[in-house]
Formats: structure tokens, sequence, C-alpha cells
């Protein structure tokens, strides 16, 4: 006789309609906390199981994708780097956080009703009820925090590093030039009012910073190019003739720079490339103006003013001073201190300017960005633009946290190393040459010992200043903006330590 073999019915959970009151609040509680831990179980568990599914898919796709960039960290950060900098990766990312903050809370909101709070008793119903409110609020801020934040990234690479093309290394490195533009009511045009060149080691980072008088004359470019040609004998007219008049003359000759987003730009990395004997890579102009927002978008920055520095003078009355000390400077004393004019010569303002990019550089934590990315991403894009394509961002970033382990080298050429009128350029590129192979041998030294022998420590947090600067933005009678370039008492050579501090 065949006995017919019947499998017993799989256990079935409990209807809530048959549970306890305990139970009933055990099970909403608990249908809250898998879904605030993994989106989509709660769903699996006691409601729509394809929404389950498909909300836990999502959620283990982006962790395998957030495990891959870690991976990709460690392999090759400035790929990493790279990857992450691209506009419609940004974009995209930003889109999908948006989403996130619509999709858990919604999940949150779920299992809320899953849980059938109208069963509970009234205490463990408001308890439960405000327990995801809280959830829902804590899931989706962050992640519309996160979206803007990464929206605003993704404009700001686009705006300003969309379109341009690599330029690659010259001998390992990349050098920069660095412009603060001034494009006053006083003037013909824009004229940089400061002029750094950065050259930055393309393998370890390390930076040296080459600054040059704004006054220079007698200006060479390099052999070969159409402005060489154009002018055989240099950027050579006496007084109007100076280096950042180059600029301005540069856009009104745009057909002697083929190809050129600015011409002015590219004029003025023939300048300097005449000047120094380095092949410049790209500029980055920042507009001085607009850069009083962009310290003010970072929350101002700290400094050790070594000398009383006058604000207004020339043709505007002095209405106060930066007082030496230890201090902090918002964006509008951050300008006065680096371009006042009144009782200085231009040298000691290529110091006080430099000592502001330094302070700049060394503050500009990963903190302070993410905690003020939005603010910074629009100033940003308002006063800076440049030539490096999007593609070198990933590069410059990884470069630039490589940077911070090593000492940043600063060399200006002011009296008595070079004469303006008359400036000795074998002597300025040999000084170029010495300064960039120091930097390396550094860096070998650098490296023999582990990287521990040169670096200099992490940035303290400065303190508060005791004194503040003696004028307020909105005080009477102040003026707006630096006042123009007057005459230019004996120059200093004087080191950048003596005149301040980052």
């Amino acid at each position: 006789m065949d006995l017919e073999v019947v499998a017993a019915p799989a256990a079935v959970p409990p209807a809530p309609a048959r549970l306890t009151t305990e139970q009933r609040v055990r099970r909403a509680a608990s249908l809250l906390v898998l879904s605030a831990v993994l989106p989509g179980s709660a769903q699996l568990v006691a409601g729509d199981r394809r929404v389950g599914r498909t909300a836990l898919r999502v959620w283990a796709g982006l962790l395998v994708a957030l495990l891959l960039v870690a991976v990709l960290w460690f392999a090759d950060r400035s790929l990493a780097l790279g990857l992450l900098a691209r506009p419609s990766v940004l974009a995209a990312a930003g889109l999908l956080s948006v989403l996130l903050a619509v999709a858990v809370p919604g999940l949150l909101v779920d299992a809320w009703r899953l849980g059938r709070p109208g069963d509970l008793p009234v205490t463990a119903r408001r308890w439960v009820a405000g327990a995801t409110a809280v959830l829902v609020i804590a899931t989706s801020v962050p992640f519309v925090m996160v979206g803007r934040r990464l929206w605003a990234a993704a404009d700001l690479v686009g705006g300003v590093f969309g379109g341009n093309e690599a330029a690659g290394t010259s001998k390992g490195r990349y050098n920069v030039l660095l412009l603060g533009g001034d494009a006053g009511s006083d003037r013909i045009g824009l004229r940089p009012d400061s002029v750094t060149l950065a050259s930055v080691d393309a393998g370890t980072g390390r930076t040296v910073l080459f600054s040059l008088p704004r006054n220079m004359q007698n200006i060479p470019f390099p052999k070969g190019t159409p402005a060489a040609k154009a002018l055989p004998n240099g950027w050579s007219c006496g007084d109007a003739c100076l280096l950042n008049a180059v600029y301005t003359w540069g856009g009104q000759h745009p057909d002697l720079f083929p190809g050129a987003k600015d011409p002015g730009a590219e004029a003025m990395k023939q300048a300097v490339a005449g000047i120094t004997g380095l092949d410049v890579s790209y500029y980055v102009l920042i507009d001085l103006h607009g850069f009083r927002a962009l310290v003010d978008a970072m929350g101002g920055i700290d400094l050790t003013v070594k000398g009383r520095v006058p604000i207004g003078g020339g043709t505007s009355k002095v209405v106060g001073h930066i007082e030496p000390g230890r201090q902090h400077l918002d964006g509008w004393h951050a300008l006065w201190y680096a371009r006042s004019r009144h009782g200085s010569s231009d040298y000691e303002r290529m110091q006080r300017q430099r000592c502001v990019m330094t302070a700049m550089a060394g503050q500009m934590d990963p903190g302070t960005l993410l905690a003020r990315f939005q603010k910074v991403a629009a100033a940003s894009r308002q006063v800076v633009s440049t030539d490096i394509p999007a593609s070198d961002l990933g590069t410059f970033l990884d470069l630039g946290l490589e940077g911070k382990q090593r000492t940043i080298t600063s060399v200006q050429f002011v009296p008595p190393i070079v004469t303006p009128s008359h400036p000795d350029f074998a002597l300025v590129r040999s000084r170029v040459a010495a300064a960039v192979a120091a930097a390396e041998a550094d860096d070998k030294a650098f490296a023999k010992a582990g990287g521990a022998s040169a670096a200099p420590g992490p940035a303290k947090s400065a303190p508060k200043p005791s004194k503040a600067a003696s004028a307020a933005p909105g005080a009477a009678a102040t003026p707006r903006s630096p006042s123009a370039p007057g005459t230019d008492t004996a120059a200093s050579g004087t080191d950048v330590s003596s005149v301040c501090a980052a």
C-alpha cells in the first residue's frame, strides 16, 4: 500500500490582530528600526516585497559603489579624485542624493504604517510617531545638504574648469601662474596686481612660489612665439610697459595668441615663461574685488600681522588700521591688508599678498570646505577664471594633499635681487633653476627619511585676536576699495616673515 507523504505547512507568523499589546508595540518598533538600519527591510518582512527587494538592491548597489571608490582611493587617489571631480558624476550623485532624501524617509513612513499605529496604546503610538518624525528628519536633511553641495560642485567645476584642454607637465612639474586681477575704475582694462608662479612637483606636490613685481620692465617673450616676433625687443616702452600691463596688451592682440580663451592671460603666461625660463602650464586669475566674497565664504582668515597696515590712503582718507598681532580678518579687511599701498612699497605688498595666499591655502581644509561649500563654490565661480581642465582637477587635488606635508618655498624677485626697470633675466632664471633644484633635493631627502623629517605639523586653530582691526566695514567715510597706486617708497628686500605669518 502506497502512502502519500504530505508536507507540513510552513509556519505563518501570527497576524497583528492576534498579537498581544506588548507584541504589537515591539513589532511596530522593530519595523521602524529595520527600516532605519536597512531601508526596504521592513517592506520585505511585512509589506510589499517588490518594494523591499528594490530598495535593498539599490542600497546594496550604493554600498558596493562606495566600496569600489574606497578601493580606488587607496590604489590610485589621483584617479579617484579625477573621477569624483567630473561634473557629470557630481551632478548624477547630487540627483541620487536628492532622490534618497525622498525615498528613505518614505520607506520609514511606510514602516510606521506597517506597524499599525491605530492598534497601539496611546502612549506607545505617540512614541512611535515621534521616533518616526525624528528619523525622517535625520535621514532627509543630510541627503538634501549633500545633494545641494554636489550640485554646487558640479556647477563650479563645469563653469570654471569646463572646456579647457590639458597642457601636461614640463620636466616633471606643473607651473601654474597665479594672478590677482585689478580692474579698478581708474584703469583701462584689467591689470594683474599680483603675479606669482607656482612650480609644483608632479610627483610629490612640493611647491616653489616665485613672486614677480608688477612694475618689471623690458619683458622678453619665449623665442619663436608670435609675441616674440611682434616684439623682438620684448615688452619695452618705458613706464607704460610694465609686467602687469601685458594682460591688457594681450587682450588687444588676440591674433598673437591663437586659440587662447583669454589672450591676456596667455600673454602673461608667455611673459612669465620668458622671465623665469619655466614653461607655464596653466593660469589661475582671481578677481581681487571678488576675493572679498571668497574670504567671507571661508569664514575669514587668520594671520599674524607684524606691522600696522593703513585702511585707505592715496586718493582717499586713512580711516583706520589693521593692527599688529594675531588677527582674524574678514574679506573686507583681508583685501585691504593685501592691497594697501599707503606708506608701503610694491614689494611689501607682494609679501602681504603672499601671506594672505598662504593663509587661505592652509586654512581651506576639508572641514571648512564641507561646512561652507555652497558659499565657497558660488564665490569661486564669480572670482576665479582658469585654463586648468576638469580632467586635471583630480591630479591637482591629490598634489594639494601631498603638498600639505611639505614646506612651501618662496622666492621674491625684489630689490636688491632685481632692479624692476632693468632686470637681469639671466640672474632671475639661475635663481629659479636653483630654487627648483633645491626643492627636488629636499624631496629626495624627505623620501629617504620616510616622509617624516621636513613635514610641517598640522595647522592649529588660530586664537581669537586680542586686538581687532580698528575700522569696520560699515564705518563712515570708509573707502569702498583700496585706492589707486601711489608712488612707491624705498623698496624692501626683507623676508615675508618680517611682514606677516600665516
